[in-house]
């Protein structure tokens, strides 16, 4: 008997259709390009050249992230064309706190088997969010990984790199008691506490992703598939008029566990509640049966981007934010102690 020739379209890969993703994608990728990126998508490495006249001293600036299990809401939902978004934003938000510009952005893509349609709708999200962001898609990986993931589950995660003059990076210290905090307003959950809010919404609720739950202005499913906000083009534009001292991008561990990293010795981070309008969202979940404290430090509760600056510019730069198609709050104040206090 003839011995079986096996391929590795029968181990569960297709070569044929990853070839015809990476085509399909080129053209997506090439709208986000901007003058640094040199040659084009496919190659075995991206090359960038970037423009650094404006810098004294030039210093690069790297993140990577997730988007946590927002992925399982998408796959619910059957709809692809956000969670690239989050992917970018979850990286491009990290890098501008430190005063940096977002260069390029290179994403990984991982699943059972690849579907083609489904991975284009992920790439145009990734697109979407790099020229939002200002920065562009310079390459990525996709994998076929049969035996690894379940059958229609996949996996993403991304890389950014930034650059910021070294006499201009912000990192905290020079915080002082008496500086105010401006918070901007997020989109809803952002792409933190997934795994909570299922948990509470779906399984101790018993809601359905196309159920319309009071006071939301969306089903529930598009509600939870908000894309997080970038915020990097309004924080540029202030970063060229104010001086910022600190910024804290509130993801996961909330409003304490962010804004306590940028915080120096003797600095307490005083938040008023009552200054700003908690989105539907976050109390729905909160009835669902999460105490006030959880809540707090799990979900960003609507504010996804913190600014620090001496209180003489806290209302301009909440003014300028709001010209600048943010809503934007001052939400407290620093002062002498130790940690984030929420009253």
């Amino acid at each position: 008997m003839a011995k079986r020739t096996l391929l590795y379209k029968d181990a569960g890969v297709d070569i044929e259709a990853g070839e015809r993703f990476v085509q399909v994608i080129k053209p997506v990728a090439q709208r986000t390009f901007t003058p640094g990126v040199q040659g084009g998508i496919g190659g075995f490495a991206a090359l960038f050249a970037p423009d650094l006249s404006a810098y004294k001293r030039p210093v690069l600036v790297a993140s990577t992230d997730g988007v946590g299990t927002k992925i399982k809401v998408a796959s619910l939902m059957g709809r692809y064309d956000t969670i690239g978004i989050d992917l970018v934003a979850m990286c491009v938000n990290d890098v501008v706190v430190i005063g940096a510009a977002p260069l390029f952005f290179l994403d990984y893509f991982a699943t059972a088997h690849l579907d083609v349609e489904k991975g284009v709708e992920i790439i145009k999200g990734v697109a979407k969010g790099c020229l939002e962001a200002g920065c562009a898609l310079v390459g990525g990986e996709t994998a076929e990984m049969p035996g690894f993931y379940p059958a229609g589950e996949f996996e993403m995660a991304g890389f950014v790199v930034g650059v910021v003059d070294g006499a201009k990076i912000i990192d905290g210290t020079s915080i002082l008691p008496g500086d105010a905090i401006i918070g901007l307003a997020s989109h809803g959950l952002h792409s933190n506490g997934y795994s909570l809010a299922r948990r509470v919404l779906l399984e101790e609720l018993k809601l359905k992703l196309d159920d319309k739950v009071a006071g939301l202005a969306a089903p529930l499913g598009e509600e939870l598939l908000r894309p997080t906000r970038i915020y990097v083009k309004t924080i540029l534009s202030l970063l060229q008029s104010f001086h910022i001292k600190g910024m804290a991008h509130i993801t996961g561990g909330g409003m304490p566990g962010n804004i306590i990293r940028i915080l120096p010795p003797g600095s307490k981070a005083g938040i008023e509640r009552g200054k700003w309008e908690i989105p539907p969202i976050f109390k729905v979940i909160e009835k669902g049966g999460v105490p006030e404290e959880e809540m707090w430090r799990t979900f960003n509760n609507g504010i996804g981007m913190v600014l620090v600056a001496d209180s003489s510019e806290a209302e301009g730069i909440a003014q300028e934010a709001r010209k600048l198609g943010e809503k934007a709050f001052i939400i407290g104040e620093v002062v002498a102690g130790q940690g984030v206090e929420i009253a």
